[in-house]
């Protein structure tokens, strides 16, 4: 590392660096080949695979399905029976149903992988990530019975796919490592011995772990002990291994990986790097690449090391090399390899003009990488967004639910929209909660993040806590745009992206009004002519209404809007806004609404429509979208979100509310472990109960001191969202 040193020194001072690998003169629009690759030598191509049997669901296994059918190969689907009706199991040419909703008795249960390989003929599986993908056993169990895996020999994964191995491989190649303890000894006093010396804070993690399953920071001593045991359940439930290792925790570092391929014949490339620093609860939330303002020697010495690393344990297929680097002086330390394919890959295809996933099916068969390193370009900018469904108001607590209502941006050459979910899928408690990737590109960072900027705002969810809005805010900080970026990014701008509710427009107001007028006239329709009736003849039913008006109340946070809708002529409308006080906020003359349905409903009702109308100057044109479940009108407004309740009736409010003294899961979850009992004394803060969703744990603590006086759910049981937990003796 002399040279990286010596660079940096001379490079005191710089005012910009450069934010691409190569010249952005000549982007091109990239559509994926569905010809064969050029191989790197005139050795005869070996056959592709006939049928695969993707051993994943979601958004992976779709991706994956996309390209094999786009290269004339069958796919296999397996799922549980919370999948029965997924994207995943429609897209395939064939689907087995294979267990229960936990992974533990589906995805994770490779005997009955194995079984429906052999009873549908497949000759190889594609692992995605997660689950088996980075299964040393698995990987040997099929290499035994003759089935191909679309992946790394066991070899390799074990060598890399173990954190604390691949440290020690990398110290031998000369790269340097996180200080950190990496070895067998699990005893629980041991490793917090090795934490002490190593000094606090300190990081515990699985060992074979990776998204940030089984990462627990742990701040000081007394904290030690909860967060090994946390981190070890996790580990076990993600990976079936619950073996950790400590490091330093780094407080402003930069998250860099390198994507790596190799072949079974000895050829080993990278694909540049990826920056993947702004994350919250240590997952990645955005990516982009390649990693933006590095220095031109690290660049190419990243690049070098992962090859190394890649060529030192004979590695065969897609793997990512991550490098933690320190933001003042780009001096990295390798943290890890995951032997699979990346969430992130996208990112890599857009600005080197790849799929990664031909690459693999290639490479699975025998064949010889695509391209050489002096054939890859990096040409451009891109990011992928992550889109979640989760709460980042509430601590990016993950959420449940079903989509009542999805519409993404246009996909184009320069946007992607990677998903394993439609219109009235359910994103359950027993899986990730990523809804989709949002993929962008452009000829440098800053087109790619206008681009960005532009497909969010076209994004429509409704029906559970979205990150959309969050990611709307990071896309948009100025120091995000300045490429300022480090893990700790979401920490120190939390005024900047949680800013305070702003009240919505009166335009807005209006079109939930409209939008519930019509919609509450349509329903009125329906039941007086026996369930025949159009929005028009709804409209209608309400122009010829006796009273000539209707009044409709809005809540929007802690404040209540009325829009009174007047009758003025032929399909034309007034509608006053007034806030709760009575005070006019505006009025709105001549309206003439226009409303087409959208589909999702039931009978001839509908979960909203599209609601064109002329608001004294400004022509809105928004999707409305209503929400039984929580009384919700949601409007859509060219890129400005509004979410509306409709007051119920308060006795149908107390009907819900948790008990005083209560608390309440904050999230659809299991319980997975009950640490107080009813007339125990806790202090303030002390954990209650741990809670998972999502594959993630969650410790509930005592928001005062006081005594248990009830406990309402045992080990194992399953918790909807606002039910009461633990209840404290009342004073």
């Amino acid at each position: 590392m002399t040279l990286l040193r010596a660079h940096l020194r001379l490079s005191a001072g710089r005012k910009a660096l450069p934010r691409t690998c190569a010249s952005l003169a000549s982007l091109s629009v990239r559509h994926y080949s569905s010809a064969a690759p050029a191989m790197s030598d005139t050795t005869e191509r070996k056959p592709l695979f006939d049928k695969i049997l993707i051993a994943n669901r979601g958004e992976i296994a779709c991706r994956v399905m996309h390209t094999a059918k786009r290269m004339g190969i069958k796919t296999v689907a397996v799922y549980s029976e919370a999948d029965a009706d997924s994207m995943h199991v429609k897209l395939a040419d064939e689907a087995y149903l294979i267990g229960t909703a936990p992974a533990a008795e589906s995805y994770l249960r490779a005997d009955k992988i194995i079984d429906v390989v052999r009873r549908s003929g497949a000759q190889a599986i594609h692992p995605g990530y997660g689950f088996l993908s980075e299964n040393a056993k698995f990987a040997e169990t099929l290499a035994s019975q003759g089935i191909a895996f679309i992946g790394p020999p066991g070899a390799a994964m074990r060598a890399m796919g173990s954190k604390s191995e691949s440290k020690r491989i990398m110290q031998n190649a000369g790269v340097p490592v996180v200080p950190g303890y990496h070895g067998e000894n699990q005893d629980a006093a041991f490793l917090k011995q090795q934490a002490e010396q190593i000094g606090y804070p300190v990081l515990i993690k699985a060992v074979l772990g990776g998204g940030g399953k089984g990462m627990r920071i742990v701040e000081k001593p007394a904290d030690f002990e909860m967060m090994l045991d946390s981190s070890r359940r996790e580990a076990l439930k993600s990976f079936g291994d619950d073996n950790v290792l400590v490091e330093k925790y780094l407080t402003k570092p930069r998250h860099v990986e390198v994507q790596v391929f190799a072949d079974k014949h000895g050829n080993a490339v990278h694909l540049f790097e990826r920056d993947c620093s702004v994350q919250r609860r240590h997952q990645k939330i955005i990516e982009e690449a390649p990693a933006p303002d590095l220095l031109p020697e690290v660049r190419r010495l990243l690049g070098e090391k992962a090859v190394a690393a890649a060529k030192a344990v004979k590695y065969e297929g897609a793997g990512t090399v991550e490098f933690i680097m320190d933001d003042e002086t780009q001096q990295f330390y390798f943290m890890e390899m995951n032997t699979r394919l990346q969430v992130e890959h996208p990112v890599t295809e857009m600005i080197t003009n790849t799929d990664l996933v031909q690459w693999q099916l290639e490479v699975a068969a025998g064949n010889r990488l695509p391209k050489l390193q002096n054939e890859i370009v990096c040409t451009g900018h891109a990011f992928e967004a992550r889109i979640y469904a989760e709460n980042p108001e509430n601590g990016f607590l993950p959420d449940t639910g079903r989509l009542v209502h999805l519409a993404t941006p246009q996909p184009s050459s320069d946007v992607r929209v990677e998903t394993g979910v439609q219109t009235g899928d359910v994103i359950s408690v027993y899986y990730d909660p990523m809804i989709a990737k949002l993929v962008v590109r452009g000829e440098d960072r800053q087109a790619a993040l206008r681009v960005l900027r532009k497909a969010l705002a076209e994004y429509e969810i409704v029906g559970l806590h979205t990150n959309i809005g969050f990611l709307r805010r990071l896309a948009e900080s100025p120091d995000f745009i300045a490429a300022k970026v480090e893990t700790g990014f979401i920490n120190k701008h939390l005024d900047e992206l949680f800013p305070p509710v702003a009240q919505p427009s009166a335009e807005s107001i209006v079109q939930a009004a409209l939008a519930h007028v019509i919609d509450s006239s349509t329903k009125a329709a329906l039941s007086t002519h026996g369930g025949l009736a159009s929005p028009w003849a709804a409209i209608d039913s309400f122009r010829l209404n006796a009273f000539g008006s209707q009044t409709t109340t809005l809540a929007y946070g802690d404040h209540q809007y009325t829009a009174k809708v007047r009758v003025v002529g032929n399909g034309m409308y007034s509608v006053c806004v007034t806030s709760e006080s009575g005070d006019k906020i505006a009025e709105f003359h001549n309206v003439q609404p226009l409303w087409e349905p959208l589909p999702g409903g039931v009978g001839s009702t509908s979960a909203g429509g599209h609601l064109r109308a002329l608001l004294n100057d400004r022509l809105c044109a928004s999707n409305v979208v209503f929400n039984d479940k929580d009384s919700s009108i949601t409007v859509f407004d060219q890129g400005r979100v509004a979410v509306f309740k409709v007051p119920v009736p308060q006795y149908f409010d107390d009907a819900g509310a948790a008990s005083p003294g209560s608390v309440t899961a904050p999230m659809s979850c299991k319980i997975v472990q009950v640490m107080v009992e009813p007339g125990a004394e806790v202090e303030q803060n002390a954990p209650l109960v741990v809670l998972e969703a999502m594959k993630m744990e969650h410790v509930i603590k005592a928001p005062k001191a006081g005594k248990i006086a009830s406990v309402y759910y045992k080990v194992g049981d399953l918790v909807e969202e606002g039910k009461n937990l633990v209840a404290f003796e009342n004073e």
